[in-house]
């Protein structure tokens, strides 16, 4: 009769454990797709592994991360002019919209030279693309967000398809690093 008994219960159990082994392995799947990862058609030329991949990034302070990652060397390069790193690195829970190199490069090159060589202008503008909270993908589609700089930035959109102050389309967002939540754009932002 025990013999029987355990026939019965063994099965049952590896039933059960297969069946919370497969849920399991679902998880992360529905986490992927809840709005919690990275987003956007810029998202695919992030490197899979290294310091300037998803989980890299995730292990740096914003301005650190954004070292690693080849597409954002213009905006590191105008961040370190400003004497911001440090001001980046040590805030907590804040939000970068963060330009490409090809947004520095729809800006004429005599004016880029101009902005990148006074500090105070280059600051100003640098500071306008900084949240003091964090955003969440949830909070884009009709977001009205107060800057470092001290102006006001918008935001609009919807599923993946977000805008920033109606000229900036997010390219790559909801990036995390230890410190901040990046969202990449394709157009330098101005402050009014």
């Amino acid at each position: 009769m025990t013999t029987m008994l355990i026939r019965r219960r063994v099965p049952a159990a590896l039933a059960a454990a297969a069946l919370a082994v497969s849920l399991g392995a679902l998880a992360p799947q529905a986490s992927a797709d809840d709005g919690d990862g990275p987003f956007g058609p810029a998202c695919a030329s992030v490197p899979k592994e290294g310091a300037g991949s998803f989980d890299g990034m995730a292990q740096d302070p914003v301005a650190t991360a954004a070292s690693n990652n080849p597409a954002l060397s213009t905006l590191v390069a105008a961040v370190q002019q400003a004497g911001l790193v440090d001001t980046l690195n040590d805030a907590k829970d804040i939000t970068v919209f963060a330009p490409t190199n090809d947004a520095f490069a729809k800006i004429p090159k005599a004016d880029l030279d101009k902005v990148l060589a006074d500090k105070a202008t280059l600051t100003k503008i640098l500071t306008y693309h900084v949240v003091g909270e964090p955003v969440q993908k949830a909070d884009l589609a009709d977001g009205s967000f107060k800057t470092l700089e001290g102006g006001t930035l918008t935001t609009s959109g919807s599923g993946d398809a977000y805008e920033v102050n109606d000229t900036a389309a997010i390219v790559c967002g909801n990036v995390k690093t230890s410190n901040a939540t990046v969202y990449i754009i394709d157009t330098v932002l101005m402050p009014q």
